[in-house]
């Protein structure tokens, strides 16, 4: 009888796994394109602030651009689109076999890390006024 009985499910605790660095940047790459997809109408609607002829469109893009909490979300979305270009373009070589070895795509997924925060850092330098 006792063999009879199935055991309970085991449930995965999620702060317990240990994801390798490629997941990591898989996961971030999918949530970046999600990120940039939901804020895909507040960017239009930058654009159409920043494209419009009339100074009302004008003022009231640089009130809203000027924002501290606008700027944080553009630089994260500036971030998202760079890490999500970067890590496409890594995806892209993994489908065609280069950089398939276990090495290779911790180094890859390493430099995808690094070169999209250096990009943000210093897009966001340059909006900034750094230089």
């Amino acid at each position: 009888m006792p063999d009879l009985i199935k055991p309970r499910p085991k449930f995965l605790a999620l702060n317990e796994i240990r994801l390798p660095l490629p997941g990591f940047v898989s996961i971030l790459h999918r949530v970046s394109g999600a990120g940039l997809f939901l804020m895909l109408p507040l960017l239009i609607w930058l654009l159409q602030l920043s494209l419009g002829s009339t100074p009302e469109s004008a003022s009231t893009f640089k009130a809203v651009a000027g924002n501290p909490v606008v700027k944080l979300v553009l630089f994260g979305l500036c971030w998202a689109y760079l890490h999500h270009f970067c890590a496409g373009i890594r995806f892209l070589l993994l489908d065609i076999h280069v950089g398939i070895e276990k090495q290779q795509a911790r180094s890859s997924a390493t430099g995808v890390l690094v070169v999209s925060l250096g990009l943000t850092l210093i897009v966001a330098l340059k909006f900034l006024g750094a230089f």
